[in-house]
C-alpha cells in the first residue's frame, strides 16, 4: 500500500512546490524549463517563506485557535448537561415528585365525564407500511372511548394507500372507536399543514389536550394514563413528552449509531432541560399538549420544517412549563437506508438553523421570560447546540486536523484531539452501554454526517434553495420482521447510482493527508485520518446501513 502511494503522496509534494516556484518565477520559457531542476531551491527563496510564514501559518493558527476555544464550550455544555442528569439520578428528582400526579380515577357520580376528552393525532403520507401499526396502537390506548377522538390525517397520494386507511378506520369504528379520517386537497406547508388543518374541525373545540404520533410511533395502551395527569393535576404545564425507544435498533451498524445518538439526546438535553429550565424542543411526536397552551403560541405554523420546535420555542417563551417523562416509552423506527438517514439529518439540521434565524429577534424582545431563560434559549440551545456543534465537528476533525500534517510547526494540543473527544464520547456511551464497542465506529461516522449537517445548518441561515424541503423519512414497518424485505427494497439500476461524490471527494482528501503525515509526519495522527478516510469511502459508495 506505502509502495502504490509514495508516487502519488511525491507527486502531490513536488507540484505544490512548482506552483511556489511558478508564482515566484514567472512563466518565461528559461525560467520554466530549469523548475524540475530547481524544485527544493524554490520553496526556500524569499517569496516563498514569507508566503507560508506571513499569510498560511497565521491563518492556519487562528482557524486552530478559534476550533479549540469551540471545543473548550461544547465540552462544558456537555459536562453542565450530565451534571444535571446525574443530580436527577443521585436524588431521584422524577417528574412524579416535582409536579404533582394522580392517575386518573372514574367519579362515582360523573362516571367517564371526569377524564377530560383527549384528540389523538396521527399524520400521515404514504405510509403503507405502518399504517396499521400506528392506528391500532392509537385505538388502543387505554381510555373512556366516548372521551377519545382518533384523528388520522391522511395526505396520501397513492389510491390504494388511501383505500387501506379506510379500511383500517372503519374497523376500528366498528369496534366503537371514535375515529375520523381526514383529507385535503393539497399537501401545503407538509405535515403542519395537516395538523393546523386538522385542528380546524368543530369536534375538536370538545378536546382539552391533543396527543401526536407519527406513523411509524406505536404508543403502549397505559401511555395517556401515565402523561396526561401531568396537564390535569399542573396547570402550567403545556407538554408532555416521552422517550423513543427503537423497535428495529439491530437492524444495521447505522441504527445501533442513531441509537447512540438519540439515547444521549434523550438522557442529556431533554432530561437536563426538563429539569433546569422547565423547557426543551417538542420531538414533534409522542408528546401529548394542552390545547390552551397551543392556541395561545399561535397554533402550528409552516415556515419551517421544525414546526415542532417552532411551536415550543413559542409556548416556551409565553412562560408555560415542559416535562420529559423518561420511563415513558414509545416504539418508533429508525431509518435503515443512508438516503433516507441524510435527508433526515438535513431537515433537522436546517430547519432549526433557519427557525433560529426568524426567532432570535423574538426572543429578545420577549418580557415574559427570565434573561437566563433567554439566554439559554439563544446560547445553549440554539447558538452551540444546534449550530456551532456541526461546524465545529467537520471543520475540525474533517478538516483541520486533515490539513494540519502540512503545518508541522503548528502544534494542536493533545487535550483537544483525544482528551475531550474521549470524555465526550463516553458521555454519549452511558446513554446505550450495550453499544459501548461501537465507539468508535460512532465517532467515524458522526464526523461524516456531520458534513451534511454543516450544510444544512448554511443552507438554514443563510435561506438556501433547499431551506424547506421535506422529504418523508422511508419507513418498512413489518417488513423488518418478516422474510420480505428483499421484495420491497428497489434494484439499482448501476454500479454508480448510489455513490455519494462528497464523501468520496473528502475520504480521498483524508486518504491523501493520511500518507503524508506516514511519510513525512512525526505523529500518530494518520492512523486517525486513515479511519476517517475508510468511513468516507465507504459512506461514498452506498455501503452504509440496509
Amino acid at each position: 500500500m506505502a509502495l502504490f502511494l509514495k508516487p502519488l503522496i511525491i507527486f502531490l509534494h513536488d507540484s505544490w512546490l512548482a506552483l511556489l516556484s511558478l508564482l515566484n518565477y514567472g512563466w518565461s520559457s528559461e525560467e520554466a524549463a530549469g523548475i524540475p531542476k530547481r524544485l527544493q531551491a524554490s520553496i526556500k527563496t524569499t517569496w516563498g517563506r514569507q508566503l507560508r510564514s506571513s499569510l498560511m501559518v497565521p491563518l492556519f493558527k487562528c482557524l486552530v485557535a478559534f476550533c479549540l476555544i469551540i471545543s473548550l464550550l461544547v465540552f462544558i455544555e456537555g459536562v453542565y448537561m450530565n451534571l444535571v442528569v446525574l443530580y436527577v439520578k443521585l436524588f431521584k428528582r422524577k417528574p412524579e415528585k416535582v409536579y404533582k400526579w394522580e392517575p386518573m380515577q372514574e367519579d362515582i357520580e360523573l362516571g367517564d365525564e371526569s377524564y377530560p376528552m383527549v384528540l389523538v393525532q396521527i399524520p400521515m403520507y404514504n405510509e403503507k407500511e405502518v399504517l396499521k401499526l400506528s392506528i391500532g396502537a392509537a385505538c388502543r390506548l387505554t381510555w373512556p372511548l366516548d372521551r377519545l377522538i382518533v384523528q388520522v390525517l391522511d395526505d396520501s397520494t397513492d389510491e390504494t394507500i388511501k383505500e387501506l386507511v379506510n379500511t383500517e378506520c372503519a374497523k376500528w369504528e366498528n369496534k366503537g372507536v371514535n375515529i375520523k379520517c381526514e383529507r385535503r386537497d393539497n399537501r401545503n406547508g407538509y405535515k403542519a399543514g395537516a395538523l393546523k388543518q386538522g385542528m380546524k374541525h368543530n369536534y375538536v373545540k370538545l378536546c382539552n389536550y391533543v396527543a401526536i404520533f407519527d406513523a411509524d410511533f406505536q404508543p403502549e395502551p397505559d401511555y395517556l394514563q401515565r402523561s396526561v395527569p401531568f396537564l390535569v393535576h399542573n396547570p402550567n404545564v403545556a407538554l408532555v413528552q416521552a422517550r423513543w425507544r427503537f423497535i428495529n435498533a439491530n437492524k444495521c451498524l447505522m441504527t445501533r449509531i442513531q441509537e447512540m445518538s438519540l439515547n444521549y439526546h434523550f438522557m442529556a438535553e431533554q432530561e437536563s432541560g426538563s429539569t433546569r429550565h422547565a423547557f426543551f424542543s417538542f420531538n414533534g411526536t409522542a408528546g401529548v399538549w394542552r390545547m390552551a397552551a397551543m392556541e395561545e403560541a399561535g397554533g402550528w405554523n409552516d415556515r419551517t420544517t421544525v414546526e415542532d420546535m417552532d411551536l415550543a420555542i413559542r409556548a416556551g417563551i409565553l412562560g408555560w412549563k415542559f416535562v420529559f417523562l423518561d420511563d415513558l416509552t414509545v416504539k418508533s423506527e429508525l431509518p435503515s437506508k443512508f438516503k433516507a438517514f441524510r435527508f433526515q439529518q438535513h431537515r433537522w439540521s436546517c430547519g432549526p438553523a433557519n427557525l433560529f434565524r426568524k426567532m432570535i429577534m423574538e426572543i429578545i424582545r420577549n418580557k415574559r421570560v427570565t434573561l437566563w431563560k433567554k439566554l439559554y434559549l439563544i446560547y445553549s440551545f440554539f447558538f452551540l447546540r444546534k449550530i456551532v456543534v456541526h461546524f465545529f465537528t467537520f471543520f475540525f476533525y474533517c478538516v483541520i486536523l486533515p490539513t494540519s500534517v502540512f503545518f508541522p510547526e503548528i502544534n494542536i494540543p493533545a487535550w483537544s484531539t483525544f482528551y475531550i473527544p474521549s470524555l465526550i464520547t463516553l458521555f454519549i456511551v452511558i446513554a446505550t452501554p450495550r453499544s459501548f464497542y461501537l465507539v468508535i465506529f460512532w465517532v467515524l461516522f458522526e464526523n461524516v454526517m456531520s458534513m451534511h449537517r454543516t450544510k444544512g445548518t448554511f443552507i438554514g441561515i443563510l435561506e438556501g434553495g433547499r431551506v424547506n424541503e421535506w422529504v418523508v423519512t422511508e419507513k418498512l414497518g413489518d417488513a423488518l420482521k418478516t422474510k420480505l424485505l428483499p421484495q420491497i427494497v428497489k434494484p439499482r439500476n448501476g454500479c454508480f447510482q448510489s455513490m455519494n461524490s462528497k464523501e468520496i471527494m473528502m475520504g480521498t482528501y483524508m486518504l491523501c493527508c493520511a500518507c503524508y503525515g506516514v511519510l513525512f509526519g512525526d505523529t500518530m495522527l494518520y492512523l486517525y485520518l486513515f479511519m476517517q478516510a475508510v468511513a468516507f469511502l465507504v459512506s461514498g459508495v452506498g455501503f452504509v446501513g440496509t
